[in-house]
């Protein structure tokens, strides 16, 4: 039986970091913004132990899911701490841009996750983006696409562009797209091809 938000709230405290993590998982489908502040409390705590870096990534996730625009200090310090692990840094860049789109201020998330020149937590906030389906305008997409095409076609961080692209418009959106076709990568080709027929496709972020 799935577990109902009380007792996932509850098993965020579990000794077990299985636990932790599915009760995690379980808050992150539920949406359920009474667990914010548990989920909180729980990151802060589980970020001190680098073992456990699905749990943390789950967490993190949760709370972009769960927590409110409140948190967004703390995920921003968070993903600039030298020793946070790359997970915490793909599911900060996604919850830094879920909560951040509650007051429509996405742009301003995105400019600086894109400021912070760090790849994984762009990757993570370009996740957000697709998956949300968020229709930004060309500036942005501007500064987006700068980014990614100074890296190498043959880069995992195409994909989630290549994925929210289907909401951009514009020529230098339809030129990344068309370019994105021959890419060595068989993801991002078909991420671009559903793109170019303006479909999503459907995908799970872990």
């Amino acid at each position: 039986m799935a577990l109902d938000a009380v007792e996932a709230i509850r098993r965020l405290q579990d000794r077990s970091s299985a636990k932790r993590r599915s009760a995690a998982k379980r808050l992150r489908k539920l949406g359920d913004s009474s667990a914010g502040p548990a989920l909180l409390e729980a990151l802060k705590n589980e970020v001190r132990d680098s073992r456990t870096w699905e749990t943390q990534y789950q967490m993190t996730m949760a709370l972009g899911t769960c927590g409110s625009p409140s948190d967004l200090p703390y995920l921003r310090d968070l993903v600039l701490r030298r020793e946070t692990l790359h997970a915490v840094h793909t599911a900060g860049g996604d919850a830094i841009v879920r909560l951040s789109s509650m007051e429509h201020s996405h742009t301003e998330a995105i400019r600086w996750c894109l400021s912070t020149g760090d790849e994984i937590l762009v990757g993570g906030a370009l996740q957000a983006v697709a998956m949300l389906r968020l229709a930004l305008d060309q500036e942005i997409v501007s500064d987006i696409l700068d980014f990614i095409e100074a890296r190498s076609p043959q880069e995992g961080i195409y994909f989630w562009p290549a994925v929210a692209a289907a909401g951009w418009t514009g020529q230098r959106v339809r030129q990344f797209l068309t370019e994105c076709l021959s890419s060595p990568r068989s993801d991002v080709a078909e991420a671009a091809t559903n793109s170019l027929a303006g479909n999503y496709g459907t995908y799970r972020p872990l």
